[in-house]
């Protein structure tokens, strides 16, 4: 297993994958990664779908390809069908396909709209830090990852065709695989570009 800070700088979005299919076990120990992410008041507001039929990944990936189309023509953007068929074959092509989601059970109530409104940013935050975890312990244990915010933009729909309960928000994909490739890190910023002691400059 690679060193933390290795694994954190050699960490890469994959999107190009082999045939050769990830073994479940592989998959459990990935997905127990995220139950050690740090969350607000320790509320591990996470739900992990694992979608394996490939006639459901094909289905909600043909459906939010065509709700992508619709929301494209609404900013004056046109989607060409090689565009479209693209999209759907990296969800629905995937050898595993997880959808991270946020849940409300288990947060904390609040008598007025802005408190509430904190709690769910604190939960958003906690799902992101799930999904890190995630994606390190893919690459720790040989995937390659990427992770997609396409949910977040029809939740509904998402919601509608697993048949996902109202207080369980899709927010993100993350497809899994042995990659085929390794890209080059893209440009990160300087620690002193996003880090400031004292005063804003």
């Amino acid at each position: 297993m690679p060193d933390l800070y290795d694994a954190i700088r050699q960490r890469r979005s994959i999107r190009s994958y082999q045939s050769k299919p990830v073994p479940k076990e592989v998959i459990q120990t990935v997905l127990e990664a995220v139950s050690w992410a740090p969350s607000a008041h320790n509320s591990q507001p996470w739900r992990f779908i694992v979608l394996e039929d490939a006639k459901v990944k094909r289905n909600l990936a043909e459906q939010m390809a065509d709700a992508w189309a619709i929301d494209a023509t609404r900013d004056n953007q046109v989607v060409e069908a090689k565009m479209r068929n693209e999209r759907v074959e990296r969800f629905a092509g995937a050898p595993v396909l997880i959808l991270a989601s946020l849940t409300r059970e288990g947060l904390r109530e609040f008598s007025d709209e802005v408190r509430q409104d904190i709690e769910r940013d604190l939960a958003v935050a906690s799902l992101g830090a799930g999904i890190q975890n995630l994606l390190l312990a893919a690459h720790a244990n040989g995937l390659g990852a990427c992770w997609y915010c396409a949910p977040a933009f029809c939740k509904q729909l998402v919601q509608k065709t697993l048949k996902i309960p109202q207080h369980v928000e899709p927010h993100a994909f993350i497809i899994l695989g042995y990659p085929e490739e390794y890209p080059p890190a893209p440009p990160r910023k300087k620690v002193t570009d996003y880090c400031f002691i004292n005063t804003w400059k």
